[in-house]
């Protein structure tokens, strides 16, 4: 685990400004606590210093993850969809989200437009990239895709056997 390179950082923040845009700012100056990005294996991970500095205690190879990021990034989006309950297991096990799933949409989006996926109780799943605009999604055949899955909460369920 270390710190990013500044090319990684310009990367990370280029994919983090498709889904939460200006709000950026708001996740790096937080009042509450200082907050960094960390590379762990494939992952960045959204970790506060206090929680870097136990990780020293802890074998590379033995961690799964040290920080999060939906639910910092959630409440920032710009654009959001919600997903029907019968759907939720579905996108939790990496599937993209169809037209029939759909239950709102953010208003204005845009094709290719990172969204955060909530489900319909406002928990936030995951996030992905929109495959139709808002307008689109409106006269698409049900079974067509509207979202691209890109991560969920469910990631750890589907990649177990790599964690034993």
């Amino acid at each position: 685990m270390r710190p990013l390179t500044e090319e990684e950082t310009r990367v990370m923040f280029e994919k983090i400004v498709k889904y939460i845009r200006e709000n950026l700012q708001l996740l790096l100056d937080r009042p509450d606590r200082t907050y960094c990005f960390w590379l762990h294996n494939d992952r960045v991970d959204y970790v506060s210093e206090k929680i870097v500095k136990l990780d020293a205690n802890i074998s590379g190879d033995k961690l799964v993850s040290l920080g999060t990021s939906l639910n910092y990034l959630a409440p920032y989006a710009k654009y959001k969809v919600w997903i029907k309950r019968g759907a939720e297991q579905s996108f939790l096990y990496g599937n993209h989200v169809l037209k029939y799933s759909l239950g709102r949409i953010t208003k204005n989006s845009s094709q290719y437009q990172g969204v955060v996926v909530y489900s319909m109780a406002d928990i936030p799943l995951g996030f992905g990239v929109a495959a139709k605009s808002t307008q689109d999604c409106r006269k698409v055949d049900p079974m067509a895709i509207v979202v691209l899955h890109q991560a969920d909460i469910g990631e750890y369920a589907q990649h177990e056997e790599t964690l034993t």
